[in-house]
């Protein structure tokens, strides 16, 4: 409670022209006259007088032991009211009374009463230098009023500015006065961060602001508004709320159309670049924003495009692809070929320079095993070393030069941000005619057939009734010099066909290497017909049923794992059944495990018809033990905004509680999906048709149900 005195103790006129000689003003509001009176009264005797208002020196004032506040002042409420006391001086006096002996006598002190925050900032300053402990406090004494209770007084009956008023004047002192952050923190004792955040507070709408006085919103939500200094952004998402309220989905619908600073587009070319090139990021003041919105979703893409080209151009030139494709996402459905590099010999001098590389790499190893922390020049040579080795490991593996000049590559951005290099595909139109072996000496090229020279052979004419050379029987095989007819070779090799089922079938080992070479001939090699067992792998592409799923982890590291197959495999299909044989077995299982995975097709279309195979598939499933929870989360983009709220409410309900999803239920689609996507999060929920069941319960099924099913499917046919 504020209290001012009506009079001032009075000084002499000697006095006050002695003082007025000898005294600086030191302060703010300080006037000649009240230097003059507190020089007096330093050295004048106490003043008990209830109701004057009189100077007295910092170091004569105490604090009172009948204060009611016993919770003591923080260090930033200390601050701030140093600051303030030394821009514009004490503003209101300070509540003090006499000290007293045991006999009832003046000490010379005064105990504060009111005003012990002030009193300690002024501490502060003296031990800052700023002034001296026998600085002047005008103080007003108060003898007549019980100390205790005005002091309780003094924190209680008080009505604080409202918050509003506060953000609305600090963007009044930047805006008339043009007082930056600095300087206002500095006269307000905050840091410049606060002063930044309620003058971005005071930016927000009018309209929100007095919605805001009138209690419809939270200083949370008002900070979330503050995102952007856009009013009729503001006021039009404020508009569109809906029950929930949730700062964060203020802040999304806010930044709707804004990239954040953790999108691939902003990490990959970053906000130097995005600001030098004229973009303006969004930053939030009062959450972790993680770097900020990029508002310009156009530019981004632009320098993204721009980058990745330059990545191309530099690939073509060092690497001479035919050509370089630029995207920001993968071409999924390119229906390209894709080749991958095979393993090359080294020449003599880089085998010399890997083995030289090597061994000094072991011996420094050896040298400075359990060594805390390397010299500079070790740690640099280690890195030197580790360079060479890894250049030269490169070449050990490369692509075939025919391959590269008909060949390209694409260049995209992954979702990590960085640049993705995808080498090694061929076009259809690039692609050249694959020579078949045909009979007396002549290759097949497109259906026709040349000899050696690459001269067309004709055929010759037939014998009037359709028949020709590769029909005719036994006797003819003879007249025209062949040794055997081509009805005799069929049905010699029709035998021998039998005779390797029935001994296969006896060999499983062996069995295995032949599935194996079938199934990796036609996985990593253009030809189809290396191999002898009439099995098709056919891999559908998963990219045209699922957008974006090549991106996801799962299929970088189905990828990468085709990839090291592919890298260890030969350069000629021809010699892919020795390589085969000489795997040792666990290296042959993983080969044909690979193969056959690519394979897998349980993709559940409308215009197919298969139970039986989704079945097998769900089956297939369980034995694996297959936990979706470590490919797949359910979010707004892959499930939640994408069923009806029904279905949403019955996956909050499963996962969190009936309470969670009844409060989502008044919720509008959007914003309930979203927090939906929040509440599932590390539930490991999967929606059913996702789900594995355990093999008891995937093998099984009631009788009436198999019958139900095969009444309705019909039973199998007999092989023939």
């Amino acid at each position: 409670m504020a209290r001012t005195s009506k009079k001032t103790k009075a000084v002499t006129t000697v006095a006050a022209a002695e003082a007025v000689a000898n005294v600086d003003v030191r302060r703010v509001g300080q006037t000649v006259t009240e230097i003059v009176a507190a020089q007096a009264v330093a050295e004048a005797a106490p003043v008990t007088a209830s109701g004057e208002t009189i100077f007295i020196p910092l170091n004569k004032l105490k604090k009172s032991p009948r204060n009611a506040r016993k919770t003591p002042h923080s260090e930033a409420d200390i601050e701030a009211y140093a600051a303030s006391i030394a821009a514009k001086g004490i503003l209101q006096n300070l509540v003090v009374e006499p000290e007293r002996d045991e006999g009832g006598q003046p000490t010379g002190f005064y105990f504060v009463t009111i005003g012990e925050g002030r009193r300690l900032a002024q501490l502060l300053r003296t031990k800052r230098k700023e002034i001296k402990k026998t600085e002047p406090i005008r103080c007003f004494i108060d003898t007549a009023n019980d100390p205790f209770e005005i002091s309780l007084d003094e924190n209680v009956t008080r009505t604080a500015m409202h918050p509003a008023d506060q953000f609305e004047a600090f963007r009044e002192l930047a805006e008339n006065r043009g007082w930056g952050a600095e300087e206002i923190a500095a006269r307000f004792g905050v840091t410049a961060h606060v002063v930044k955040q309620r003058l971005r507070l005071g930016a927000v709408s009018p309209k929100l602001m007095q919605v805001y006085r009138d209690g419809g919103l939270t200083m949370d939500q008002l900070m979330a508004f503050a995102i952007t200094e856009d009013h009729a952004r503001q006021e039009q998402v404020y508009e569109n709320l809906s029950y929930n309220r949730d700062p964060s989905f203020i802040r999304r619908d806010l930044m709707k159309t804004h990239i954040p600073a953790t999108d691939r587009r902003a990490i990959f070319i970053g906000a130097e670049a995005y600001a030098e090139a004229g973009g303006n990021i969004v930053r939030d003041l009062f959450t972790e924003d993680r770097g900020g919105f990029y508002e310009d979703a156009a530019l981004l893409d632009r320098l993204v495009i721009e980058k990745l080209e330059g990545i191309a151009a530099n690939i073509q030139e060092l690497e001479s692809w035919k050509w370089v494709s630029v995207h920001i996402d993968y071409p999924h459905a390119h229906g390209l070929r894709r080749t991958y590099t095979h393993p090359v010999e080294l020449s003599e001098e880089d085998e010399a320079a890997y083995a030289a590389a090597q061994e000094e790499y072991d011996r420094l190893s050896s040298e400075h095993e359990g060594a805390e922390e390397l010299p500079d020049d070790v740690d640099q040579r280690f890195g030197e070393l580790e360079a060479e080795i890894e250049r030269i490991d490169a070449l050990r593996h490369a692509y075939n030069p025919y391959e590269i000049a008909r060949g390209g590559v694409f260049v995209v951005l992954s979702p990590d941000g960085d640049a993705r290099i995808e080498r090694g595909f061929i076009r259809p139109e690039d692609e050249t005619p694959e020579a078949e072996e045909a009979s007396g000496g002549a290759t097949v090229i497109d259906g026709v057939r040349v000899n050696g020279d690459g001269e067309i052979i004709e055929d010759g004419d037939g014998d009037g009734d359709g028949t020709t050379a590769h029909n005719a029987d036994d006797e003819d095989a003879e007249e025209q010099g062949k040794p055997l007819s081509d009805l005799l070779v069929r049905d010699l090799t029709a035998h021998r066909t039998l005779g390797l089922r029935l001994a296969l079938g006896e060999q499983p080992d062996m069995a295995l290497i032949a599935v194996t070479h079938t199934l990796a001939a036609q996985t990593f090699y253009r030809s189809v017909d290396a191999h002898c067992l009439d099995i098709r792998p056919i891999s559908q592409s998963l990219g045209e049923h699922a957008d974006g799923i090549e991106d996801t982890a799962a299929a970088k590291a189905l990828a990468d794992r085709r990839a090291g197959w592919a890298a260890d495999m030969p350069r000629d299909v021809a010699d892919l059944w020795d390589f085969i044989v000489e795997l040792d077995h666990a290296s042959v299982m993983a080969l044909l495990a690979h193969c056959a995975s690519q394979t897998v097709n349980a993709v559940k279309v409308p215009w197919e018809r298969k139970p039986r195979a989704l079945e097998t598939a769900d089956k297939l499933a369980s034995a694996l033990a297959l936990d979706m929870t470590a490919h797949w989360t359910p979010t707004v983009r892959t499930y939640l905004g994408r069923v009806t709220k029904a279905l949403i409410l019955d996956a909050v309900r499963e996962a969190a509680s009936d309470e969670a999803a009844d409060h989502l239920a008044s919720m509008k689609k959007q914003p309930m999906a979203e927090t939906a996507e929040q509440l599932l999060a590390g539930t490991g929920w999967l929606p059913p048709l996702m789900r594995t069941s355990p093999v008891a319960e995937a093998s099984g099924g009631s009788v009436e149900d198999i019958a139900a099913t095969e009444e309705r499917e019909g039973f199998p046919e007999a092989a023939e």
